[in-house]
């Protein structure tokens, strides 16, 4: 999972040397549900099926809060960046394309 500013494009080199592999690629939106509880549009780091290795990109660093999908379409929470790397054991990573 990699939450990432939402102006942001991830870049996946960079991401799957961030959580150790050599490759990665997106889920399929048709797999979205089936693994992680959620749909399009409301996927949300926080309460998915199975706890997934959390990388918020390092421009979060500093902040101190940000808005993040709270499970559903149109529904948002606002949280301390350093509760949120907290709840989802996550990490800071440099993570998007500059």
């Amino acid at each position: 999972m990699f939450v990432i500013p939402v102006a942001a494009e991830l870049d996946l080199k960079k991401a799957a040397a961030a959580v150790g592999v050599k490759k990665l690629e997106l889920l399929p939106v048709k797999e979205l549900l089936s693994k992680t509880g959620y749909i399009r549009g409301g996927c949300s780091p926080v309460g998915m099926k199975k706890q997934y290795a959390t990388v918020i990109d390092a421009s979060a660093e500093g902040l101190a809060a940000i808005i993040v999908s709270a499970g559903q379409i149109g529904i948002q929470m606002k949280i301390a960046v350093t509760s949120l790397l907290t709840v989802v054991n996550g990490t800071l990573k440099d993570v998007i394309k500059r």
